[in-house]
């Protein structure tokens, strides 16, 4: 048996509860605890063979005798304590791939927002104005998505059928990809000028942080649309700004942002032609599901193999 603890921090705002028992129905010999409160934490980690939680820190691993595994509840894994996991055997897994249907179809819905001008809508039913307005189509667009992992796959595949073009951007091209055709980031401004819809998709790196700066903005055609679902930091957010503010791009869908969250008197707020939500593209009620799949998935193997290895979505 396995003593699987689930540390007490919420997850895009989502309370673990629905999580537990996730876990519990998929795992029934196991003793699942949640941990409410800092001191059940301290207590629970001590004999605790697995822990899932959003991250772990240095005095928790202090207190833990027979940890094997960590399962973190995000896909990133940059802000764990890596060496330290490491040096003390713990194998690590992440939640990547749970995103990607519902933040693909956030995506989505972001750009058909903008293809029929659904800012303009909400403004003018704000103020109760009946007046006509003019919306687009977006058959015959292009679609450039950067990132083609689970999300940004999960955008092409439900562009299918709207007779759009799409480009991927991906650090390793010859990876190919759902696509109509595939560039390395060396060729991201040639794809930018022949954008229509530019989707955001990527992982915060060091070559991605900043990526989409006043040259890109310059580069990309006056009726281009932004949609970030990637990270804020992503996008120069002085240059977005500028770029939307002087209609050198037609506007924004921004799940994320960057400072985030987005102070009360950031210009972001301000602009008609930027749409904003709080970073909850990924807030739906299967995201639990999902990831109580990886979870329980990988607990059976362990209990299968023995071995705390060639688990899905391990790190490390």
């Amino acid at each position: 048996m396995t003593d699987l603890l689930v540390r007490r921090h919420s997850v895009h705002g989502m309370p673990v509860e629905s999580y537990v028992e996730e876990l519990r129905d998929r795992l029934p010999e196991h003793d699942v605890r949640l941990a409410r409160t800092p001191e059940e934490e301290r207590e629970g980690i001590v004999d605790a063979t697995a822990v899932t939680g959003t991250d772990i820190d240095e005095s928790l691993l202090d207190r833990a005798e027979d940890l094997r595994l960590f399962a973190g509840m995000y896909a990133g894994y940059g802000h764990l304590p890596m060496d330290t996991l490491r040096e003390r055997d713990v194998a690590v897994t992440t939640a990547s791939g749970v995103h990607g249907p519902n933040v693909a179809e956030h995506a989505v819905a972001s750009v058909l927002a903008f293809v029929r001008e659904f800012p303009t809508a909400f403004d003018r039913q704000r103020d109760h104005e009946w007046r006509h307005f003019q919306g687009h189509e977006l058959a015959g667009s292009t679609v450039t998505v950067v990132g083609l992992g689970a999300i940004g796959q999960g955008v092409v595949q439900r562009l299918k059928g709207f007779d759009v073009t799409t480009i991927g951007v991906r650090r390793h091209p010859d990876d190919g990809g759902p696509t109509d055709e595939v560039v390395g980031p060396d060729a991201l401004h040639d794809a930018l000028a022949r954008t229509d819809y530019l989707v955001l998709a990527c992982p915060l790196t060091d070559e991605t942080r900043g990526l989409v700066d006043s040259e890109a903005f310059g580069t990309l055609p006056p009726e281009a649309v932004l949609v970030n679902v990637a990270r804020g930091a992503v996008v120069d957010t002085d240059a977005l700004v500028s770029a939307l503010r002087s209609n050198e791009i037609r506007g924004a869908a921004l799940d994320v942002t960057d400072p985030e969250p987005l102070p009360a008197d950031h210009p972001l707020w301000g602009l008609s032609n930027v749409l904003v939500t709080p970073h909850n593209s990924g807030h739906t009620p299967n995201y639990f599901n999902r990831l109580a799949d990886i979870v329980a998935e990988n607990l059976q193997r362990v209990e299968e193999t023995g071995r705390y290895e060639d688990l899905r979505n391990q790190v490390a």
